[in-house]
């Protein structure tokens, strides 16, 4: 009966860890999202920030152009 009963301990216990597995892998993959759907934000504004640049570089040698 105790080899039993330690069976039995020895699988709740490997029962509990799965379920502790499983709630941290959804976590990481919930994390994973936010930080991929933050990655796509920031190359978005990237992308905005260098075309503002590249278009205030074309305006400022069109007017050092005028100038000459």
């Amino acid at each position: 009966m105790d080899k039993i009963q330690a069976l039995e301990l020895k699988l709740d216990s490997l029962i509990d860890q799965v379920q502790q597995l499983a709630a941290d892998n959804r976590t990481l993959r919930e994390q994973q999202g936010e930080w991929q759907r933050e990655r796509q934000r920031l190359i978005k504004n990237n992308e905005v920030a260098r075309t503002r640049v590249e278009t205030m570089i074309n305006r400022l040698k069109g007017l050092g152009q005028d100038n000459q």
